[in-house]
């Protein structure tokens, strides 16, 4: 196995997640947090010399399990942002010189990034652990992959209530499209509704969370532009598909990395 040039590693609060460079190129792997042993067993076989990069919530866990190797723990947002600014450069070639960066991991963070500064603009409990739970409390599945393929046959219009069904029969002032009230037309009166379709409007009631979250902070910092990274977009088709409608309503532009879910790894890696 050939050496590894960085090593860099988020630990969350759900998902453990690793980008190792090697060979000028980037390798990922990511652990739920629940195999943490095993993760830092792999850590240790992959580079027996190379420092550790880490960050995130779970970032000291995993350093007490990683003694006899050199580690450094670094901080979340900064770190983050500097992988997003890596990650659309190799994607797009152009970087925005000021973004606002929407991580959606267990919960949401939002940070404006500028000027080698990173303010942080808040953030909301709404986020990738509300879509296991309330999808599992609802349906039983907590498995995100499994939850993921479910959603992709599901129909919202049972379950979520639109701005055209509040404006029956006239015209509505907003598109009307527009979810109204998410889970606003169930009713003890309202038809079953399947899994497919309790799991789609969880993941639509956290997509128009976020996204109508990240566009107010946008028009705050006054830049047009949000990197929405994190482990909830990965294979996720439906949310990627709800953020860029929404923000194109809105006139922003939303960019979602294709490894997103490795910004504070990359990040980490890097410093």
């Amino acid at each position: 196995m050939s050496t590894a040039d960085r090593i860099g590693v988020d630990a969350g609060g759900t998902l453990i997640k690793a980008a190792v460079h090697r060979e000028e190129k980037w390798i990922y792997r990511s652990f739920p947090l629940s195999q943490i042993d095993a993760c830092a067993e792999w850590l240790h076989l992959i580079s027996s010399e190379r420092s550790i990069h880490l960050t995130g919530g779970k970032a000291g866990k995993l350093k007490e399990r990683l003694r006899g190797r050199t580690s450094v723990i670094f901080p979340e947002f900064a770190v983050s942002a500097e992988g997003a600014r890596q990650l659309i450069a190799y994607e797009r070639d152009v970087v925005p010189d000021a973004f606002l960066l929407t991580n959606v991991g267990t919960g949401t963070s939002l940070n404006y990034v500028h000027s080698g500064k990173i303010d942080w603009m808040g953030g909301s409990g709404v986020g990738g652990g509300t879509i296991i739970g309330l999808s599992g409390l609802l349906t039983g599945i907590y498995d995100f992959d499994t939850l993921i393929q479910y959603a992709s046959r599901g129909r919202r219009t049972m379950i979520d209530l639109t701005v055209a069904r509040i404006y029956e029969g006239e015209e509505p002032p907003i598109a009307g499209d527009l979810t109204a009230s998410n889970f606003g037309a169930v009713s003890k009166d309202s038809s079953s509704s399947s899994p497919e379709d309790q799991i789609a409007s969880v993941i639509g009631l956290v997509a128009e969370t976020v996204t109508s979250l990240s566009i107010l902070a946008a028009q705050r910092a006054g830049v047009n532009t949000v990197i929405f990274a994190g482990s909830t977009f990965s294979g996720n088709e439906l949310l990627t598909e709800i953020v860029k409608r929404y923000c194109a309503e809105w006139g922003i532009t939303a960019m979602i990395p294709r490894h997103g879910a490795y910004c504070g790894a990359i990040g980490a890696a890097c410093s």
